[in-house]
């Protein structure tokens, strides 16, 4: 959601967040594979109303939860920018965070909701310093970093080859995100990147999301909260 002081209030779609360890999101794809078009408008003009409704302004994700029978239930709203915003600014070309400063500064949006569109297909994989059987955190020195590149790719990290990652803080080391015109190319250029990166020195969860990805479940969409356990 971005909203502003002048009245004005617009959804930038919806991610899908399923895949989970202890509900701690490990991947987020955008747009939902689980959605169509109709429940997407019907969601996003829910997620309005509600921003409007308690006079919010600038950057918030509204979640909700979706059963099996396709309905859905207000879980709660984060009123930030999520890790994951990154898809939402791949597939919308929205720069969340500058919306953001500029609604702080009192300025109105430069955006109406017709001009929003999903021009593509963005999926993130969050890159944890942990074990990727047992999920214990991995501190200590990264002895060598490479990270992946190429079109439609794109890290965000503080990671280097020397670098110590401290235990006192949450795991998540870095974000590997790629996106293309559709979900079989944004999957094909995620799949190269998770072969090009190398992080040595420390244990993380690259080869669970590498597991994960060779799944039918996941290649096919669909899966839930529940999927990972």
């Amino acid at each position: 959601m971005l909203a502003d002081n002048h009245g004005n209030a617009i959804h930038l779609y919806e991610r899908d967040c399923s895949i989970q360890r202890r509900n701690q999101k490990l991947i987020e794809i955008a747009p939902s594979p689980q959605l169509d078009e109709a429940q997407r408008q019907y969601l996003g003009g829910l997620a309005v109303l509600a921003t409007k409704a308690v006079g919010y302004t600038n950057a918030g994700t509204v979640e909700f939860l979706q059963d099996a029978d396709g309905r859905f239930y207000f879980m709660e709203m984060n009123t930030r920018v999520q890790v994951e915003h990154t898809i939402t600014e791949t597939i919308t070309s929205v720069d969340i965070v500058e919306e953001q400063i500029r609604v702080a500064a009192g300025l109105p949006l430069r955006y109406q909701q017709h001009q929003i569109k999903h021009q593509c297909y963005a999926i993130q994989f969050r890159v944890n310093a942990e074990d990727p059987k047992t999920f214990m955190p991995s501190p200590g020195i990264i002895n060598l970093y490479h990270s992946p590149g190429g079109p439609g790719i794109r890290i965000d990290s503080h990671i280097y080859s020397g670098y110590k990652v401290p235990p006192f803080y949450d795991s998540m080391i870095g974000k590997l995100i790629a996106h293309g015109a559709d979900r079989d190319a944004a999957f094909a250029r995620m799949r190269n990147a998770l072969t090009e990166i190398v992080i040595e020195g420390i244990k993380t969860n690259v080869p669970l999301h590498q597991e994960i990805f060779q799944h039918a479940a996941f290649q096919a969409g669909g899966t839930d909260i529940h999927y990972l356990e």
